[in-house]
């Protein structure tokens, strides 16, 4: 059995409180004092994890696409030779937990990408990484999509990811500022049950 030290779960507690709190306050209205205060951490520990509040911005851009890619790959893996339903029905979850949440939040890298995108590098970096990573599984699926014969071949496997994935944060800003999930469903009933379709 693995031992986790306590640093490596009081770490976790602030990538865990960083998510949250960034995702309700945003980067600039969410304070350091607040996050130590609520995992219980003194002020000068902080540094000892992450060095500056940027660093800091940078790893918990990280740990919260994390989840999100172990879901999709693991839809992937149980797509029973149908990539494109897998993402389909990966994408309804999505659609199902924003509904459960009240819509509230959005997604913390679209969030970011608005509010610190081009004024911090070191997030920036942060953001182009976890962004890239994730675009790269949809582009993979898509691929496989294309070798069953699912989706139209005409379009790269990467047009049509970036496509997705651009219209999908679209789609999530206008259901922070419409209160409904169907900006969400529109965009895959669109892309995903026609554009994309072979």
């Amino acid at each position: 059995m693995i031992e986790i030290s306590q640093k490596q779960i009081n770490r976790d507690n602030l990538l865990n409180q960083g998510v949250k709190l960034l995702m309700e306050q945003g980067y600039h209205g969410t304070g350091l004092k607040e996050i130590l205060d609520a995992v219980k951490i003194p002020k000068g520990s902080f540094y000892n994890y992450f060095g500056s509040k940027e660093n800091f911005g940078a790893e918990v851009i990280q740990h919260y696409i994390e989840p999100f890619i172990k879901q999709l790959d693991t839809y992937l893996e149980h797509s029973n030779g149908d990539a494109l339903s897998a993402l389909a029905r990966y994408y309804r979850e999505l659609i199902t937990e924003t509904e459960k949440q009240n819509f509230k939040g959005g997604c913390l890298l679209g969030n970011l990408m608005g509010e610190i995108g081009d004024t911090s590098e070191i997030c920036q970096k942060a953001l182009q990484s976890a962004v890239t990573r994730y675009r790269n599984i949809i582009r993979s699926a898509l691929a496989q999509a294309q070798q069953q014969g699912t989706v139209r071949s005409d379009l790269t496997a990467e047009e049509m990811a970036d496509l997705l994935l651009n219209t999908w944060q679209g789609a999530l800003l206008r259901m922070k500022i419409e209160q409904s999930s169907e900006p969400l469903k529109q965009c895959c009933r669109s892309l995903l049950e026609g554009y994309f379709k072979a």
